[in-house]
């Protein structure tokens, strides 16, 4: 360990678009003990919704400008990207680069996810212990390709860490033979006080009739195409209802073509990101989840504590908080089921009821400090093997 009372630590992370992991870093950001811990983030690129929420204790360096940076002149703002892009791509594939905005000596590097491994492992900071952070399913098709590679860096961490249990087992079921470090599972925390201020912040308008929300990014295995498509099928079967979706993504303009060609362009509403989207998840009726692929979602901790009802593709970290029926409702990931779980919510009041009741006390599952106190604890021991 360097000679400073401090241990410093840094987060590698890609840009600061809302999403799960996003909320991870801040929530880890905000309550890690900054008397004990002297914290810096470096962002591939400085660019998203969350990128200025960032405590003021921690020091933030970046690669490159965000798209909140460039021109609004069509033409200026594609030179600037390309410019950007071939920056990027040299600062990744040279870490001096990086180590120029890194002038710390620092003992710990965390890669917050997989799109991270190779810029902490490739970090000429050689005398620092390296953590990885793994969210995601390794059986999902479109990672295949990254997987090999994954598999290559993960036993060159010092420390590895699992977002949820179900990631952890599929990884070692798929791959027993893979030499993973000394590992931990670390569910998410959840500002739980903060979380139930920022619901009743302002109140939504809804038309009259029930309302499912669902709050994720507009990708395609998030299943909002097939979502859409049960949603089209319950409205010709006669069960009024509305659709808001909270997120955006690179699916928006297929999913907005889509919903031209069922007819539903009025009951499957796009707001696109939201900072707080908390109150329409308070105020609406029911909330949806139609992944085909999660990791240990922090929306449906938040919607759990909202005591909102949730319909949920049955993937990931999911059933690690869900029991079907008693506390939400689990599904496969068809549209099938998608259609008989709405038509069921929208129908059974005492289901709805019943699952609504059960979600009273939820609070008592969730214990944020013993998260902090984990990642904390790994830090330090890491740390100390050193001395």
């Amino acid at each position: 360990m360097t000679d400073h009372k401090k241990i410093k630590v840094l987060f590698r992370h890609r840009s600061m678009e809302m999403g799960g992991v996003e909320k991870v870093i801040l929530s880890m950001l905000h309550n890690l003990n900054k008397e004990k811990f002297e914290i810096t983030v470096c962002l591939n690129i400085n660019q998203g919704e969350l990128r200025d929420e960032f405590p003021p204790h921690v020091k933030k360096v970046y690669l490159t400008g965000g798209r909140e940076d460039l021109s609004k002149n069509p033409l200026i703002q594609k030179i600037q990207l390309v410019r950007r892009n071939l920056k990027l791509k040299k600062a990744l594939r040279n870490p001096k680069m990086a180590d120029v905005l890194l002038e710390e000596n620092y003992d710990v590097e965390i890669a917050t996810t997989y799109s991270a491994f190779s810029p902490v492992l490739n970090s000429l900071k050689k005398n620092s212990k390296k953590i990885g952070w793994f969210h995601s399913d390794i059986t999902l098709p479109k990672l295949q390709p990254l997987v090999p590679e994954i598999l290559k860096q993960i036993p060159q961490f010092d420390y590895f860490i699992f977002g949820s249990q179900q990631t952890r087992d599929i990884l070692v079921e798929t791959y027993p033979e893979l030499k993973i470090p000394e590992n931990q599972v670390i569910l998410n925390a959840i500002p739980i006080e903060e979380l139930k201020k920022k619901a009743v912040a302002f109140n939504p308008e809804f038309p009259d009739k029930p309302v499912f929300v669902s709050v994720a990014r507009l990708h395609s295995r998030k299943g909002f195409h097939k979502l859409m498509e049960a949603h089209a099928r319950l409205l010709k079967d006669g069960f009024d209802h509305h659709i808001i979706v909270i997120g955006d993504g690179e699916e928006k303009e297929n999913l907005k073509k889509q919903a031209e060609r069922l007819g539903v362009v009025q009951s499957f509403e796009f707001l696109g990101s939201l900072i707080n989207p908390y109150p329409y998840v308070k105020q609406a009726d029911f909330f949806i989840l139609p992944s085909e692929s999660e990791g240990w979602p922090l929306i449906i901790a938040d919607t759990l504590i909202l005591q909102k009802p949730i319909i949920s593709t049955n993937v990931g970290g999911i059933p690690e908080m869900i029991t079907h029926e008693k506390n939400g409702y689990l599904i496969n990931y068809e549209t099938d089921e998608m259609y008989g779980a709405m038509k069921k919510f929208i129908t059974d009041a005492e289901l709805v009821s019943q699952i609504t009741d059960n979600l009273k006390d939820i609070e008592k599952q969730f214990d944020n400090q013993k998260i902090f106190d984990a990642v904390e604890n790994i830090m330090t021991n890491l740390v100390k093997k050193e001395q």
